[in-house]
C-alpha cells in the first residue's frame, strides 16, 4: 500500500495480520485486494477528498501491484 503522510509516501507491505479479519470466498486480484483494504482500512473525508487511514498513520494513496 502507498501512504501519504506530511507529504511523504510511504510503501507499507499488506501483512496476515491485515488481512485477519476478512473472510475471502473467491480468488482475488491485488486491485481487488486493494478496494477492499482501502475499505476496511480507511474512512474517507469528503471536506478534503482523501481516505484517512484508521490507525493515524496518514492518507491512503493507493497499491503497487507485482
Amino acid at each position: 500500500m502507498i501512504i501519504l503522510d506530511d507529504g511523504m509516501y510511504s510503501l507499507v507491505p499488506v501483512t496476515k495480520e491485515m488481512l485477519k479479519d476478512l473472510m475471502l470466498v473467491a480468488q482475488v486480484n491485488c486491485f481487488e485486494l486493494c478496494d477492499i483494504l482501502r475499505l476496511k482500512l480507511t474512512t474517507y473525508s469528503e471536506s478534503i477528498n482523501a481516505h484517512i487511514m484508521h490507525d493515524g498513520s496518514g492518507d491512503f494513496y493507493g497499491c503497487i501491484c507485482r
